[in-house]
């Protein structure tokens, strides 16, 4: 069985009721939620959530929400460990075995299905163990350093820096859209980077993980160019 989690909490400090926020007229959990079931190949999409509000919502976007998170997952220190153990439990104890689980934070909602299948498709061909989507550096990681209490510049940039950008290595970043990973890394999850892992590389434009209300914007924005093109 390959079943999706949705992780929502309803707490959200830097912007308040993040999860179940309008963008481009839709709640942001819905979007996650869309694509998951447009992908159509998940045994459950499942939301887990301690908020009542948040999980009315992704019921009628047509999640399964089988409870409200127990106090203790619903704190700051619970752990994305935490919250997939207790979902896959959860499943095994009631509807079978799980063999696959896809983690898709709904902080990430230009992820699509096409992402989504291709995430898997990729597990598939390699016979892989985990599957972490990846987007390229904005700017080159050569053009990076750190900075002493004095703000001196001295020495920010090493001499190699002569070379022009198109002639650097090309760097990738996690972006947070897809995790995949092997039964065996529930409740391990720190491990899922090792051997039988690969990067699924999404675009940039696909890859905003809203924290904040200028990640909010950003992706109204892509929204909004992404319908104008089509």
């Amino acid at each position: 069985m390959t079943i999706a989690v949705i992780p929502a909490r309803g707490g959200s400090k830097r912007l308040p009721k993040k999860n179940i926020k309008m963008l481009a007229g839709k709640p942001l959990i819905k979007w996650t939620i869309d694509a998951a079931l447009e992908y159509g190949e998940f045994d459950m999409v499942i939301v887990s959530t301690d908020s009542q509000e948040i999980a009315d919502i992704a019921a009628l976007a047509g999640a399964t929400i089988p409870f409200l998170r127990p106090a203790e997952l619903a704190t700051d220190t619970a752990t994305t460990n935490d919250v997939i153990t207790n979902i896959v439990d959860w499943v095994e104890n009631h509807h079978g075995k799980v063999d696959r689980v896809a983690l898709l934070q709904p902080t990430s909602p230009l992820r699509d299905a096409s992402d989504i299948r291709n995430a898997l498709s990729l597990y598939d061909e390699r016979s892989a163990l985990s599957v972490i989507s990846v987007c390229e550096l904005e700017h080159p990681l050569q053009y990076c350093n750190k900075l002493s209490d004095d703000l001196s510049m001295n020495g920010f940039l090493p001499e190699i820096m002569n070379k022009r950008s198109q002639e650097l290595e090309t760097y990738f970043r996690l972006n947070g859209a897809i995790y995949i990973f092997d039964r065996r890394f529930v409740g391990s999850l720190e491990k899922i980077y090792s051997e039988g892992s690969f990067a699924y590389i999404m675009k940039k434009e696909n890859s905003v993980d809203i924290d904040d209300a200028f990640d909010f914007v950003m992706a109204e924005t892509l929204i909004d160019l992404k319908k104008n093109i089509i």
